[in-house]
C-alpha cells in the first residue's frame, strides 16, 4: 500500500510534476516541542510544584561530550528546568560513578539522569546505565527501559528515536499499516524505532549489513528511515516514489555534516524527506527535555 496523503509538511506531493520531495523542518518541529515543554513546566511551576531537574554526568575530558552537555544545560535553561553538573575525571573508578548514580536516584530534587556517551576506556557503560532508576532514566537506555518498551509498558523512550516518531507524526503521516523499513539495528535508534513503529502499528523490516539486496527491500517502504552511519548509502534506488524518508545519519567529512541519504538523488523521488543538518538532530534534545518533564511527574 501507499501511505495517505495526509502530510502536514507544506509542498507534499510535488514529486513527479515538481522541485522535489517536501523538506521536513526539524528545527521548526524541535523549537515547537521546546516551547511546549517551556510553557507546561512554567504551568508545573506557578501550580507550586518544583521544576524539574536534569543531572548530567560527563567522565572525562572528550571534547565532543563536554559541547553536547554545554548544548543540554543551555536547552534546561530555556525550558525552565533546573541543571545539575556532575563531571569525573577519567581516572576515577567505575564504584566512584555508580555511587555517584546511587545518590542521584535518591535525590529529589533529580527527575532525570543522563550519563554522557561514550565513558572512556575502563568503564562498563551498561552497567552504569543500568544502575539508574527506569524513572529517571531520560536516555531510555536501561535494561529495563528497553524492556518496557518492546512489552508496550509506560517507559521513558530513547530520545533519537522518539525524535523520529515525532517528525512522522508532526508531519501528518499516517503508520498504521504502512510498510516501514530502518536501515540500521543499532541500540541507540534501530532497535527502539523498530518497537516505536511496531506499537504505531506499522510493518516494520530492520535491515543491516547482512541483508540481501538491500536496495529491493528498502524500496518497498512508505516509510525508510536510514540510521547505519554511512555517507549517502541509501540513494535513488532505494526509494519508492512518494516514500518520506528520514535521515538519522551524522557523518562529518571533508564537504561539512552529511547524512547516510543521497539527498540530491533521492530528494527529486521522495514524497518528503528530512534534511541533514536540520531534520533529526535538533530532535533528539528536545526529547530529552520532554522527557526529564515527564520523568518529574507523578507516576499514573
Amino acid at each position: 500500500m501507499g501511505l495517505t496523503n495526509v502530510y502536514g509538511v507544506p509542498g507534499w506531493g510535488r514529486h513527479g510534476d515538481g522541485p522535489g520531495a517536501a523538506l521536513i523542518d526539524g528545527k521548526a518541529i524541535a523549537a515547537e516541542m521546546r516551547r511546549e515543554v517551556g510553557e507546561a513546566v512554567a504551568a508545573r511551576v506557578a501550580g507550586g510544584a518544583p521544576a524539574p531537574g536534569l543531572a548530567t554526568i560527563l567522565v572525562g575530558d572528550d571534547p565532543a561530550s563536554h559541547l553536547y552537555v554545554a548544548s543540554k544545560h543551555r536547552a534546561c535553561a530555556e525550558a525552565g528546568i533546573e541543571s545539575i553538573d556532575h563531571r569525573l575525571p577519567a581516572d576515577r573508578p567505575q564504584a566512584e560513578l555508580l555511587a555517584l548514580i546511587e545518590d542521584l536516584n535518591a535525590d529529589p530534587a533529580v527527575s532525570g539522569i543522563l550519563l554522557q556517551l561514550p565513558l572512556p576506556a575502563g568503564f562498563d557503560a551498561g552497567a552504569a546505565i543500568d544502575r539508574i532508576d527506569p524513572r529517571k532514566d531520560v536516555d531510555g537506555l536501561s535494561t529495563l527501559s528497553v524492556g518496557r518498551l518492546w512489552r508496550s509498558q509506560p517507559a521513558l523512550a530513547p530520545c533519537t528515536p522518539s525524535g523520529v516518531m515525532e517528525l512522522i507524526h508532526r508531519s501528518g503521516c499516517e503508520l498504521e499499516g504502512a510498510t516501514a523499513v530502518i536501515v540500521g539495528r543499532s541500540e541507540l535508534v534501530g532497535k527502539p524505532l523498530a518497537a516505536m513503529l511496531l506499537a504505531a502499528n506499522a510493518t516494520v523490516t530492520v535491515c543491516h549489513s547482512r541483508t540481501r539486496d538491500l536496495a529491493a527491500v528498502c524500496a518497498r517502504a512508505d516509510v525508510l528511515v536510514a540510521a547505519c552511519g554511512q555517507p549517502a548509502a541509501i540513494g535513488r534506488e532505494h526509494v519508492k516514489p512518494g516514500a518520506m524518508v528520514i535521515d538519522v545519519g551524522i557523518n562529518r567529512g571533508p564537504d561539512g555534516v552529511v547524512g547516510d541519504v543521497d539527498f540530491a538523488a533521492v530528494q527529486p523521488i521522495a514524497g518528503a524527506i528530512t534534511p541533514v543538518p536540520g531534520g533529526v538532530g535538533p530532535m533528539t534534545i528536545a526529547c530529552l527535555l520532554r522527557n526529564t518533564l515527564r520523568a518529574a511527574e507523578p507516576a499514573a
